[in-house]
């Protein structure tokens, strides 16, 4: 069943999760490797963070920003920290909600912003062009976000796993 030369290639659409997560950090290698040759600290996860901040132009809460990307607020979080240390962002309270905290970026993540334009309007081409190569792949990944938000994975699997499984709610 298994390539010998690909493990999780071998498996199909078993390996579902595997070859996601194998494609996401080779595009997050070559983009750090891309910042790197360019002299850049810069950390693939604080874009998204980054482009909400640009585009909202205002201070945002982390929970808002998670909530925009569909991502954790564990994510944000840890970004926004490392973010803060770089001196990309600040943070503060909000004056009408003391339980949270806004960010916003600071005048040197205002001039990386504009540093890295170009080098993400090429991110931007390469995307678009490997997305036309492999037959509008991002269509297909809607189709799965979509399909996921009709039925989660979590579901899914506990209806295929029997009650009567001898193993099933034993701790292993």
């Amino acid at each position: 069943m298994s390539d010998p030369e690909d493990y999780s290639r071998g498996f199909g659409g078993e390996a579902l999760a595997a070859r996601l997560r194998r494609v996401s950090e080779r595009i997050d290698r070559d983009g750090s490797r891309v910042y790197a040759a360019r002299g850049v600290k810069f950390e693939q996860r604080w874009y998204g963070v980054l482009r909400q901040l640009v585009e909202r132009g205002a201070p945002m809460a982390v929970g808002e920003i998670a909530a925009i990307l569909r991502i954790t607020h564990v994510s944000v979080s840890e970004a926004s920290r490392s973010m803060e240390k770089a001196g990309l962002i600040v943070s503060q309270v909000s004056a009408q909600d003391g339980r949270r905290r806004l960010i916003a970026l600071t005048d040197e993540g205002q001039a990386m912003v504009a540093r890295l334009g170009p080098v993400w309007d090429a991110f931007n081409t390469a995307a678009r062009e490997l997305d036309a190569e492999v037959g509008d792949l991002v269509r297909r990944l809607d189709q799965l976000d979509d399909a996921l938000d009709r039925r989660s994975m979590f579901d899914r699997i506990m209806d295929g796993i029997s009650l009567d499984d001898p193993g099933y709610g034993k701790d292993m």
